[in-house]
């Protein structure tokens, strides 16, 4: 593989050593007893049992959450500590949306080229089962003046205030879905791509069940395999291995019956083909290479570089156009020179949207200043083994199981080539890592 057009200087080549993930689970479902903390950090100890890394070779640990529990604050560290990461090394958790594991894992790459690191555990969990339910802010005021109450005549006028406050709660993942800036949910931006591109209910429904059926057959042939760990989850602990979102059956005539759900009735996206609000975690070991070759440990790939790149909130879903037209732009490459790529499925319509983006010269022209598009890839190239539509998106794993996923494609399938891993992230921005199997050539 020759390195193409000017480049950054790079001093210290991130490699990726070990990685694993849980299986995602459906909300409410398989992991219902398990939380953020506890996801993470049976997932931390997997890929430290798979590795021959040592947990006192372990330099710092980088988590992204995007749903932090109030009783695990900072929930890398508490995560590490559960896990058995020695008590002298430090821990901290980073949060950019969906975005959140893929900033973990290029803050260590970025410790590691940067000498402050030599090896660095990095990751995302999300357990959006456990989303709280929140009070009213007048129902918090209250409760705060009876802490206060030094009579009985003061604490009745205060529960007086307490009967007339909202008693409903607030739903924080609802609110989190939400963009503040421009008022808009995450599925209604899907619904402005869909009309802005003009993708039909039909390609949106037929992406989605593609992504079943190759999630499906990854699953039968074995892919996932050694990509996916064995969780056993209480109360029954009987072994949970496979995603539980994934319809194998699926069918385009189930996928029509299902209405709209963010935009009524006149809408094209529906929760067939969006994402799936999910549960898991997605841990990865990355270490300089001078590092991994002195140890003798193997290497799953390489991270050359990557990027994020601001768009308009109202479209957040273009985010991977943005940022992949950043990184790639950096090397005189195109997206016609990769393997493969995957594109985040936060909606069927967001990727669509995205090819078709990158497909068009106007908006080459008109948002990333080409005289030409920069090509959208092939679909038999793109998110090859199913994606969110079927496997599910916990926001704050999503990146890191991007990463490793290509890692595993570029490693198992290819024999070589470069990779694209990206996603949109909520606010609108985007998302993107160039990933190798093999060396820079000269």
């Amino acid at each position: 593989m020759v390195r193409r057009g000017t480049t950054q200087s790079r001093k210290t080549e991130v490699v990726v050593v070990a990685g694993i993930r849980t299986p995602m689970g459906k909300m409410g479902g398989a992991f219902d007893q398990l939380g953020a903390v506890e996801l993470g950090a049976i997932a931390l100890r997997e890929v430290l049992a798979r590795s021959p890394v040592r947990s006192d070779e372990i330099d710092q640990v980088i988590i992204g959450n995007v749903i932090q529990p109030s009783d695990a604050t900072n929930i890398s560290r508490v995560i590490a500590l559960n896990a058995g990461i020695p008590r002298s090394t430090p821990a901290h958790t980073v949060h950019r949306n969906c975005a959140s594991g893929m900033q973990a894992v290029t803050d260590a790459a970025e410790k590691i080229q940067a000498g402050r690191a030599d090896v660095v555990l990095a990751g995302g969990v999300e357990s959006m089962t456990h989303a709280p339910l929140l009070f009213h802010d007048q129902f918090r005021a209250a409760m705060a003046k009876l802490s206060k109450a030094k009579n009985l005549q003061q604490k009745l006028a205060v529960f007086g205030e307490l009967a007339r406050a909202p008693w409903r709660p607030r739903i924080a993942l609802m609110e989190g879905l939400t963009d503040p800036t421009v008022n808009m949910g995450m599925g209604q931006t899907a619904e402005l791509l869909a009309r802005e591109f003009a993708v039909s209910r039909s390609e949106q429904d037929s992406f989605a069940l593609q992504s079943h059926q190759r999630a499906a057959a990854a699953w039968e042939r074995g892919w996932y395999d050694d990509e996916v760990m064995h969780l056993f989850a209480p109360p029954s602990y009987a072994s949970v291995h496979r995603d539980e979102g994934i319809r194998a059956e699926q069918t385009m005539q189930a996928l029509a019956r299902l209405k709209p759900v963010f935009d009524r009735p006149l809408g094209s996206v529906t929760a067939g083909n969006s994402s799936q609000i999910t549960d898991g975690a997605a841990m990865l070991i990355l270490s300089s290479r001078a590092k991994a070759e002195a140890e003798g440990w193997p290497i799953l790939g390489y991270l050359d570089d990557w990027a994020y790149a601001g768009c308009d909130p109202e479209r957040m879903g273009l985010g991977p156009v943005f940022a992949t037209h950043k990184l790639l732009s950096r090397y005189g490459l195109a997206v016609s020179d990769l393997t493969r790529m995957e594109i985040n499925e936060a909606f069927a319509v967001q990727v669509l949207a995205c090819m078709k983006a990158m497909d068009s010269e106007s908006f080459a022209s008109q948002k990333l200043g080409m005289s030409k598009a920069m090509g959208a890839p092939e679909m038999d190239i793109l998110n090859v083994n199913g994606g969110a539509v079927a496997l599910g998106h916990p926001v704050g794993m999503s990146g890191a199981r991007l990463i490793l996923t290509m890692l595993r494609q570029l490693k198992k399938d290819t024999d070589g080539g470069l990779g694209v891993a990206s996603l949109c992230i909520g606010g609108g921005q985007g998302g993107a890592v160039l990933i190798r199997s093999e060396p820079w050539k000269s």
